[in-house]
């Protein structure tokens, strides 16, 4: 009788447990509820937006027949990737594309990391705040608006550059800028840092801000030089913060701001060589060869790059510095 009320008695107890963290989890979600629901909007998007027309990939492996719709039309396997890698255009684009989202990363960091640190060295504050509002213009400003501004310094008759800037340097002959390829990846470099470190130096700004004075008292007090203070303690706390926008940007190493490449050089077909990318020469594709499938299987190609050198990334920074990956 004493080992019947003893087995009874053990298999009560687990169940009492249950029945508590039953409670306890019916307690948790009625106290999340609210986030819960706040959740909804945000996973409808991501699922709308994100996942279903991922069943849209088949047409990258297809040739469209509008007649017969995306999926009944035939199969052609990897040809489309082929023509990616056959065809001479496509090459140039997907090598500019890499370049110049390299030197973007590179100059676009480094130059966002210097203008943050000035900003943070700079005494005047009525000087900091009105250099933030110019600084960050233009990345407000429409990629329209910037091409006509890159326009009124180039144009070949009228343009600023032409008539008051090289007569400067003694040369007379004016240069036709939107016929010349040679020059469009410094005008394209120069215009994409002038239009995006504004917003990038902000985001380092925040962070520079955050450190802790009393390092660089400590620091001073050493006698470390400005110099030295940057080096041994600015940089270190940044590194974070760098790595998580250098590791979002080279996940997108394979797509490009298609107003960039697209407005800014006026679209002219004489500087295809230096200024177009995958996304231009997806958009001409369909413009023009109105080849869905090849268009397809360039945006796939460039989704799947990303995510390599995503996952690439992260695994060489967690192979230095274990704490500064992302992932």
């Amino acid at each position: 009788m004493r080992e019947l009320t003893q087995l009874s008695t053990e298999n009560q107890v687990p169940a009492a447990d249950k029945a508590r963290v039953g409670k306890k989890k019916g307690r948790d979600i009625g106290r999340f509820l609210p986030l819960y629901l706040m959740l909804v909007p945000g996973a409808v998007y991501l699922i709308i937006n994100n996942y279903l027309p991922m069943a849209g990939l088949v047409i990258a492996f297809k040739k469209i027949d509008y007649s017969l719709g995306i999926f009944q039309s035939p199969w052609v396997g990897l040809d489309n990737f082929k023509y990616l890698f056959s065809n001479n255009d496509a090459l140039n684009a997907i090598r500019n594309t890499i370049l110049y989202n390299l030197a973007f990363i590179f100059l676009g960091n480094l130059l966002a990391i210097t203008v943050a640190i000035a900003l943070d060295l700079a005494s005047n504050k009525v000087l900091k705040n009105f250099s933030q509002v110019v600084f960050l213009i233009p990345f407000l400003l429409s990629t329209v608006i910037v091409s006509y501004i890159v326009f009124a310094f180039l144009s070949p008759s009228n343009g600023f550059v032409n008539n008051s800037i090289l007569p400067v340097f003694g040369i007379e002959k004016a240069i036709k800028w939107y016929n010349e390829a040679r020059y469009w990846p410094f005008i394209l470099t120069l215009v994409f840092l002038w239009m995006s470190f504004g917003y990038s130096s902000i985001i380092y700004y925040s962070s520079v801000i955050s450190i802790d004075k009393s390092y660089y008292e400590a620091a001073v007090m050493d006698g470390a030089s400005a110099w030295q203070q940057i080096v041994y303690i600015t940089l270190p706390i940044l590194k974070p913060t760098i790595i998580t926008l250098v590791l979002l940007a080279v996940g997108r190493i394979c797509y490009s701001d298609f107003g960039l490449f697209y407005l800014i050089p006026q679209h002219s077909g004489l500087l295809y060589s230096t200024t177009q990318t995958i996304d231009t020469f997806v958009y001409r594709a369909l413009l023009e060869l109105n080849d869905v499938g090849r268009s397809a299987a360039a945006g796939f190609l460039q989704s799947l790059v990303g995510f390599v050198f995503v996952f690439g990334a992260n695994w060489l920074v967690k192979r230095l510095d274990r704490d500064s990956a992302l992932l």
